[in-house]
């Protein structure tokens, strides 16, 4: 259970009489070692182990410091902004900050973020973010302007997301509150506006926040007393539009609703916050802890001699005792949360490290979450599905009732998924699979996220072929010259019917990659015989016709093959066209639909035999030419020699 140590004193700090108090503390390069200033002049560096000050720099009497002084761990050094503008580096030996390096810039900061394991920025009070490396190379560079009219940077937080650092930050204007998110890997800005749920509107009093590798939970402590989460995405869809996001309901009534001041909120672990702010009984200064995951309080100690208003992070400690292991967490919080905590929940769990039992633990979730489904129909986390099955641990025999569910809703776009990733699913459910994929109209589809990996646009490849008719045709290396041709080299240059029809696709994109994710699943002809034979004749003959298109498209270059990412091989094209039409014959051979189709299939197979007997009498000249190499060996070092073939 988390629980509070006993206080202690780090040291008296003397603070100035000025409104603001303490600006910030922030930590040293040393972990047991603090930056306290103060919002007037001084800069104290602060020893916990030993209770007592290491130093203490102060700038001149008129000049004020506006930015808390913070660490370049980098380089060991401390960097501080004073009037605004002014920045100032100095390290352990200097005493007097007049003397120590200086630069002054061409805007006004906001505040100087520094952490472990990159340079420290500066973010600038009119939006802009500039490393402070390239400060230092051009102090006097110019500073745009990022953030609107009489819109104010209210908090920001700067982190590393998997080793690539990021800074977010909160403005307000009018009421209204927006986050910044900078990404420093691909120098992508992105805003956001953060909308108010259900609950009236209140004045946001504290932030925090935490990310993973795709989201950033950030929270608010507002002037309701509450909590709020808004998940924000690392990498956003579009970065160039002011996207929106929703404030939901994290933990009710945290500390008093009269507050207005001294008020702080900060995140320990995945499951805890601390909260610093007057408490609901006694309306006096209290440091708490509260369990996210159960909507508990879970340890409190009130501070009679009051609070600066800011949370010193590092230092609070959750101590678990008889901790729960993640995989048992994620299964409790399965049984009775809503399907937004789950999938949250569950991509925290996905991003942690993996244990050797990982397979399991992925097993025992799906069978939760499945199980649920039995229980509540109305529940279907095909979110937290997808992330499952992403994971490339699950297979059809480990959890048979997931497609079963996925056929149930007719999602298509999980199907897909389980095609591309299960190595074992049962002939009759591939075949499910194809029906549902043959019948769904277009509507839907139009409506729904699938992978297009496996399909190349063919809507060029028409125009050229509509003027390749209009040509002669050249095939395999022969031309139509004179009346002297068997039967055999005639049907060689004779092209097979085509109409506007058969040379596009008779299927619209997203349609052709579910059936390509079908070409792909592996199958055994004797047990998938018997289920073809009961998809409806005008479905066979759809499909029947985007294999011969397939095939066409195979046909028009010389390695046979597909473009695109993943596409359907031509032994698949061709071993499907056969199990379509042994499964299926003696019914689409009535379909007068079908009589063109079968026509244009026959002259194609007629026509390939023909390339092969070709081939199979010039095979006899190769030998002969093969044995006269094999005479020839005693070559000078140059010769030229003309073979015929008669």
């Amino acid at each position: 259970m988390a629980a509070l140590e006993e206080e202690f004193t780090l040291s008296s700090v003397v603070l100035s009489t000025g409104p603001d108090g303490l600006l910030g503390v922030e930590q040293s390069d040393k972990t047991d070692q603090f930056l306290v200033t103060d919002s007037s002049r001084t800069v104290v560096l602060y020893k916990v182990s030993d209770q007592k000050p290491l130093g203490s720099w102060s700038v001149k009497q008129g000049q004020v410091i506006t930015s808390p002084a913070v660490c370049n761990f980098q380089t060991g050094e401390y960097i501080v902004v004073h009037d605004n503008k002014v920045l100032r580096i100095w390290n352990n030996e200097d005493v007097n900050l007049d003397k120590v390096f200086k630069a002054t810039l061409s805007a006004e900061v906001y505040r100087i973020l520094s952490i472990q394991g990159t340079e420290p920025v500066v973010l600038f009070k009119e939006g802009a973010v500039r490393s402070l490396e390239a400060l230092l190379a051009e102090p006097q560079q110019k500073i745009e302007t990022v953030i609107s009219d009489e819109e104010v940077i209210k908090w920001t937080k700067f982190f590393m997301v998997f080793r690539h650092p990021l800074l977010i930050f909160i403005t307000e204007k009018h009421g209204n509150y927006f986050a910044y998110v900078q990404m420093f890997n691909s120098r992508i800005l992105s805003k956001y506006t953060l909308l108010l749920g259900q609950e009236e509107k209140s004045i946001v009093q504290s932030f925090t926040a935490s990310a993973d590798r795709k989201f950033i939970s950030l929270m608010s402590l507002s002037s309701d007393g509450c909590v709020y989460e808004s998940l924000i995405p690392v990498h956003p869809s579009d970065a160039e539009e002011n996207q929106r996001v929703v404030r939901s309901v994290l933990l009710k009534t945290v500390v008093s609703g009269s507050a207005r001041n001294g008020v702080a909120l900060t995140v320990l672990d995945q499951d805890h916050v601390a909260v610093l702010g007057p408490s609901m009984s006694t309306s006096k200064e209290c440091l708490s802890i509260w369990n996210i995951k159960f909507q508990t309080l879970q340890s409190s100690k009130e501070l009679p001699q009051g609070t600066s208003g800011q949370l010193r992070r590092r230092k609070i400690e959750v101590n678990s005792q008889q901790e729960v292991p993640a995989s048992e967490q994620l299964l409790l919080t399965i049984k009775k949360d809503s399907e937004k905590h789950i999938e949250v929940e569950l991509r925290k769990f996905l991003a942690a490290k993996r244990t050797p039992d990982f397979h399991t633990q992925i097993g025992d979730i799906v069978t939760e979450l499945l199980g649920r489904r039995k229980a509540e129909p109305s529940f279907y986390p095909r979110n937290c599905l997808m992330q499952l099955i992403q994971t490339h641990v699950l297979s059809y025999s480990l959890c048979p009732d997931l497609m079963e569910v996925a056929i149930e809703k007719t999602d298509v776009q999980l199907l897909q998924l389980c095609l591309h990733q299960f190595p074992d699913i049962p002939e009759s459910i591939t075949c499910t699979c194809l029906k549902i994929f043959l019948s769904i109209d277009d509507d839907s589809l139009h409506e729904t996220d699938i992978n297009m990996e496996s399909v190349f646009d063919h809507s060029h490849t028409a125009q050229v072929e509509k003027r390749e008719g209009q040509t002669e045709i050249l095939q395999n290396g022969f031309t139509a010259e004179g009346n002297n041709h068997s039967n055999c080299e005639q049907e060689l240059h004779e092209k097979p019917q085509d109409t506007a029809e058969e040379s596009s696709c008779p299927v619209i994109p997203k349609r052709a990659a579910l059936l390509n994710a079908v070409l792909h699943s592996a199958y055994s002809e004797t047990f998938l015989l018997p289920h073809l034979k009961d998809i409806p004749a005008q479905h066979i003959t759809l499909f029947l016709q985007y294999l011969y298109f397939l095939y066409l498209k195979c046909s028009e270059n010389a390695t046979m093959t597909l473009p695109g990412i993943h596409p359907p091989t031509l032994n698949q094209i061709m071993d499907w066209i056969c199990l379509l039409l042994d499964a299926n014959f003696t019914v689409v051979v009535m379909i007068p639909e079908a009589k063109r189709l079968l026509i244009n299939l026959y002259k194609f197979v007629k026509s390939q035999i023909c390339v092969y007997s070709e081939l199979n009498k010039i095979e006899v000249s190769f030998r002969e030419l093969q044995k006269l190499n094999q005479e020839k060996n005693n070559r000078g070092l140059y010769s030229i020699e003309v073979l015929e073939l008669f």
